[in-house]
């Protein structure tokens, strides 16, 4: 997240914040001419099994909850947005299945991976955008099998993945929004109306949709990590969502979409007394509460990071129980689904936070971000992360694995 317009007096790896890991190992090989193919061109299917048993994720529009694995809950989870870009298949095993463990029923992972030269990317990459054309990467070590894999693997551990499709923020590998602007002109503002990177992004989309649409271990499609467009009418990402979200359900009928916003308020909507009015304003083009009434969007999300925003600690449980407020106004389920601190030990600032989700009909929540050391020495650690040690009274036993087991426990009512 880059604010330094904003909050110039942040340091820079607050100003990255949760989106600013380390490089990864090297590639194994890197995508060739063969393994790209056109929009239109025959899709390779994949090699490991999508599509076994298990229960789809829905809706319970009573309580606003989510019925996972044939039971309305509440529920905790993660964010590993650098899982499909893993080399080491091993250590997509190890990762799921400490994270099953740990009783968080889902992680949240990046379904993009765009570049604007597949013969310079520096690791894993699912698209090419180049030259004005589309390409996707089918490189069974640095293409889409390497998603396929996480989805296969999700699918016997029974873990839920949540799957933004493109990316609004510029600081994590591989590029987002950017990438298509490099390709096809405009900017990141025109990016939502601009006809030839949306025709490119629909035709990214309904791969990636229809590749895993029989899969029980998608928990939903986002149509965006974090869109913003500065000094817009919020209309025109409300606009934009109602479309693509739309579409997506012309094409999946069964599974989830959310937009995966930040969760921005806008005017008429006005910030509490003696606080910032920053996530307030509208400025990045975001109104959380019109986004939540589009009809095809199943649920709402938000993102949490005080002391980014020129916040109080404390003023992270009164944007909770905002959203929790907008939520129950529109009758949807919402979703904190990143959430974190720079702070040490974490558990001093997050767990207040957590206390305030137990006490609040928020459906769940997922921190950022899990992590540890894999192959090749690779942590994903940024600052934010919480690195996985079940340790008694660790970071990690008591915002994950505690925190888990008091989601999941929690009545439904209650």
């Amino acid at each position: 997240m880059k604010l330094w317009s904003v909050l110039p007096e942040l340091s820079l790896l607050a100003v990255l914040r949760p989106h600013n890991a380390l490089a990864a190992p090297a590639p194994q090989s890197s995508g060739s001419s063969t393994s790209l193919v056109s929009p239109g061109g025959t899709i390779p299917p994949p090699t490991v099994s999508i599509g076994g048993q298990g229960d789809f994720v829905s809706v319970d529009k009573t309580t606003r909850l989510f019925n996972i694995n044939g039971k309305t809950q509440y529920f905790a989870g993660t964010n590993t947005w650098w899982l499909g870009y893993t080399y080491n298949n091993a250590d997509v095993d190890k990762v799921l299945q400490e994270i099953k463990d740990s009783g968080l029923l889902a992680t949240r992972i990046w379904a993009f991976g765009n570049t604007n030269d597949g013969s310079t990317a520096s690791g894993v990459y699912f698209q090419e955008l180049k030259g004005g054309a589309q390409k996707f990467n089918f490189d069974a070590n640095t293409g889409i099998p390497k998603l396929d894999y996480v989805v296969s693997k999700a699918e016997d551990l029974n873990i839920k993945l949540v799957m933004p499709l493109n990316n609004g923020n510029d600081d994590l590998p591989p590029g987002g929004i950017n990438v298509y602007v490099n390709n096809y002109g405009g900017s990141k503002e025109s990016w939502y109306t601009d006809n030839s990177s949306q025709t490119a992004y629909l035709n990214y989309v309904d791969l990636i949709v229809n590749r895993y649409k029989s899969s029980p271990a998608i928990f939903s499609w986002e149509l965006c990590n974090e869109p913003r467009c500065e000094g817009c009418p919020t209309s025109d990402i409300t606009n934009w969502a109602t479309k693509v979200s739309a579409h997506i359900k012309t094409q999946d009928s069964k599974h989830l979409v959310a937009l995966g916003d930040e969760g921005w308020f806008a005017p008429p909507e006005a910030a509490p007394s003696g606080v910032n009015t920053y996530p307030y304003t509208g400025g990045r083009g975001v109104d959380f509460t019109q986004n939540l009434n589009i009809p095809s969007i199943d649920y709402g999300t938000f993102h949490m990071y005080p002391e980014l925003w020129g916040e109080s600690d404390a003023w992270g449980n009164t944007y909770i129980q905002e959203h929790d407020q907008v939520g129950k106004t529109v009758g949807k389920p919402v979703v904190l689904e990143e959430y974190g601190s720079l702070g040490t030990p974490k558990t001093t600032i997050m767990s207040p936070y957590q206390a305030t989700l137990l006490q609040s009909t928020i459906a769940g929540d997922h921190f950022w971000q899990f992590a540890e050391t894999l192959s090749d020495d690779f942590n994903p650690g940024d600052g934010y992360d919480i690195q996985y040690d079940t340790t008694a009274g660790s970071d990690y036993d008591v915002l994950a694995i505690q925190h888990a087991q008091a989601m999941t426990a929690k009545a439904v009512g209650g």
